[in-house]
């Protein structure tokens, strides 16, 4: 990976973001539903929101691989069609959570479960309502250089080391001092 890849476009406020919008360091992942090494990934994150608290934003952007992970596609509009509910986190989590199960068939089951009323949610998935965002986040991921998942960005440049909670910790400690 290329250190200088430049986020763009930069954090605002159309993203999935948890955190302060004023923290020191920002974290941007693109990334899968379906693919094993965001679910290693989504662990790791979820332990450095933990211990940076204030100090961490969070970002997760749409990357679906569907050549390598045929779910992946309706995993992002799942979460979006949640989103759309105030649920992005919720369904993120869920997917994440239980990425072994994952399919089409479970989806609609996993909404449920988030408290989504069924009928918005196969809608916005049925009538293409997410697939403009997932596919606006894919195309801000090419331009930013992404070329597998997760790619993570520390305060808008690249993060070019690992994906593990070390690595991160160690970059994210940079900007949190």
């Amino acid at each position: 990976m290329n250190k200088s890849a430049t986020l763009t476009p930069a954090v605002s406020e159309r993203d999935h973001a948890q955190g302060r919008t004023d923290a020191p360091a920002a974290l941007v992942e693109y990334g899968d539903y379906q693919c094993p090494y965001c679910g290693e990934a989504y662990p790791v994150v979820k332990r450095l929101q933990k211990a940076l608290g204030k100090r961490l934003m969070f970002v997760y952007r749409n990357f679906p691989l569907t050549q390598a992970h045929p779910y992946a596609l309706i995993a992002a509009e799942a979460a979006e069609a949640a989103a759309l509910q105030g649920k992005f986190w919720e369904m993120h989590d869920l997917i994440y959570e239980n990425q072994p199960d994952l399919e089409p068939d479970i989806l609609p089951v996993w909404a449920g479960e988030v408290g989504l009323d069924l009928h918005k949610f196969g809608g916005a998935i049925q009538q293409g309502v997410v697939a403009k965002r997932i596919k606006e986040d894919r195309e801000s991921g090419i331009r930013s250089g992404v070329n597998g998942t997760p790619t993570f960005f520390i305060n808008g440049t690249m993060h070019d080391g690992e994906s593990d909670y070390d690595s991160l910790r160690a970059a994210l400690g940079q900007t949190t001092g």
